[in-house]
């Protein structure tokens, strides 16, 4: 994924602990990992529903005059957007591990935060509200819409225990 994608190990928690048991009776953890894959882009979509982060901490609202001329339904959603930010969150898998991202090269802006400066030009030069705005630089606020917060323990939890109780009866 060339956009942004976010790394979280589970550690010390009650999902790490069922997960490590999990191993001990799976030999093929890939349809665990894909399930919480699935869970995860979900929850991650989710955030765009809510315009929350990872913690469930509201995102900073946009622009007002931005705002008022938006097309969509909220913050960083558009309408009529075919392959969106929202839209195209997804998961790959490995023999351990779940990355959860997107290849949108905007993402990573819109994750982290930053300062957009021209490339070419000392102005950036765009409209808001049908008039044109000339900047030096733009900040664009962290929008945090990847990460591993308490409803991503949660539906990791449920995923892995699910397995365990399934891999323990098949015993």
């Amino acid at each position: 994924m060339t956009g942004v994608s976010i790394e979280t190990r589970i550690e010390a928690t009650e999902a790490a602990a069922a997960f490590a048991a999990l191993q001990g009776v799976m030999s093929d953890m890939t349809p665990v990992l894909r399930a919480i894959g699935v869970g995860l882009v979900e929850a991650t979509q989710r955030r765009f529903e809510t315009a929350t982060d990872p913690e469930g901490n509201a995102w900073r609202a946009l622009n007002p005059a931005y705002a008022a001329e938006k097309r969509g339904p909220g913050i960083l959603r558009e309408s009529g957007m075919r392959g969106g930010l929202m839209s195209s969150i997804t998961f790959a898998t490995s023999a351990d591990a779940v990355e959860v991202g997107t290849n949108r090269v905007y993402a990573a802006i819109h994750q982290f935060g930053g300062e957009i400066k021209p490339k070419n030009g000392d102005r950036l030069v765009f409209s808001i509200g049908g008039a044109p705005v000339f900047a030096r630089s733009v900040t664009i606020p962290a929008r945090p819409f990847l990460g591993f917060g308490p409803a991503e323990i949660e539906t990791t939890l449920d995923v892995v225990e699910g397995a365990l109780d399934r891999a323990m009866g098949a015993r």
